[in-house]
């Protein structure tokens, strides 16, 4: 079966414009999505780079950006509200989505990003997470206890490493085989590539 794998960060509002998207996406295309948490803050630190790149720009294009993202959700029907705590510390949710796997981690990753980016609930914060998981019908003592395993930390870490060595740079990032495409406005790449594009340069 064809596949596409999408790397996310719940601190990303555009992997959040993404979450939605990449499975109509993949199912037009009779393919399957592989949702692979890594993150994000530790790639930016390994790249050296802004921790904030959406905050290094001028504020024109700060301007410019923010309003895209509202377009973006109206466009996909997608609730969305600018957070009061930006950007947010995703360790904690990061290594509880590792623990999960397969539909439960979907569904949970998807509880997040909108707690997150709709509601503007601090996701970072132990008591709110603790929550929100239970909410899902999770053991969300079991869970946050996981987050301070050397194995769970490892697990997050390989992911963000592997994500590293194959080439990204941000969040989301998609992967049809080898080849590597980065953002949400990017999708029709994804789409062309699950078809059996082959781009000339890569």
């Amino acid at each position: 079966m064809k596949r596409v794998e999408y790397f996310y960060d719940v601190s990303s509002p555009y992997a959040y414009l993404a979450s939605d998207e990449i499975g109509k996406l993949a199912a037009a295309h009779g393919a399957e999505v592989i949702w692979r948490p890594f993150f994000l803050g530790g790639l930016f630190k390994q790249l050296q780079a802004e921790i904030v790149p959406f905050t290094s720009g001028s504020p024109q294009k700060r301007d410019i950006l923010k309003k895209d993202m509202f377009r973006w959700a109206e466009v996909r029907g997608l609730p969305f509200n600018w957070p009061t705590t930006f950007p947010m510390m995703t360790i904690r949710p990061m290594r509880v989505l590792v623990q999960l796997d397969g539909e439960m981690q979907v569904a949970v990753a998807r509880h997040l990003f909108r707690a997150y980016w709709a509601h503007d609930e601090n996701i970072g914060d132990p008591l709110v997470l603790h929550q929100l998981l239970e909410s899902q019908g999770l053991d969300a003592d079991v869970l946050l206890a996981g987050c301070e395993r050397p194995e769970v930390k490892q697990k997050l870490l390989d992911a963000t490493n592997e994500a590293l060595a194959r080439g990204a740079c941000g969040a989301p990032t998609f992967f049809v085989g080898h080849h590597l495409v980065w953002g949400q406005d990017r999708l029709d790449f994804v789409g062309r590539l699950l078809d059996g594009w082959q781009p000339k340069h890569g």
